[in-house]
């Protein structure tokens, strides 16, 4: 039978369930462990009282483990259902980065926030500076036009020229200098 369909009843928390008592302190001998070199008795407690705080230490131990089984069956549940509706780990991530972010946007401190900005950029001195940095960026782009026109300019004068008369010169040097005349 599957964990995850079964009706599990917390009052009686080993209904339905396998219990694995490997991970516990109950098959550990506690006769003779009491008040031994080994694990003396805190100070100010009996043999019958830390008998008592074992017992105890043991039941709570099997509760955790019986509620950790209870836990991972109704995860395997809860898993089968949203694979069943069809919602993916990518679906929830979407849904919860939207939802978050609509908290942000609903949150004081993002409300406080956009309210300064607008009260900035409405400001005479961001309307200056704005008109400022336009103009800026028009001469800038302007100067940058003309650069670039003169540069090519520049260029379509230095294709005009002949190739050969540009290294004429250099070249007849390096040649009489490299060949030795043959007479």
């Amino acid at each position: 039978m599957d964990p995850a369909s079964q009706d599990i009843n917390l009052n009686s928390p080993n209904k339905g369930l396998v219990v694995d008592n490997a991970d516990t302190l109950s098959d550990v001998p506690v006769e003779g462990a009491v008040g031994n070199a080994a694990n003396p008795l805190p100070p100010g407690l009996t043999e019958e009282e830390a008998e008592e705080l074992r017992v105890e230490l043991t039941k709570v131990e099997e509760e955790i483990n019986t509620l950790r089984q209870v836990l991972s069956a109704k995860e395997r549940h809860a898993t089968e259902l949203k694979r069943k509706l069809g919602l993916s780990p990518l679906t929830e991530l979407r849904q919860n980065l939207t939802k978050s972010w609509q908290d942000v946007q609903t949150s004081n401190a993002y409300l406080s926030a956009s309210a300064t900005l607008d009260d900035i950029t409405h400001s005479e001195v961001y309307k200056k500076t704005q008109e400022t940095l336009l103009q800026a960026g028009q001469k800038t782009s302007a100067a940058l036009t003309t650069v670039g026109t003169t540069l090519s300019k520049k260029l379509g004068d230095m294709r005009a020229l002949p190739f050969s008369n540009s290294f004429s010169s250099n070249y007849s040097i390096r040649h009489s200098i490299s060949m030795p005349a043959m007479r």
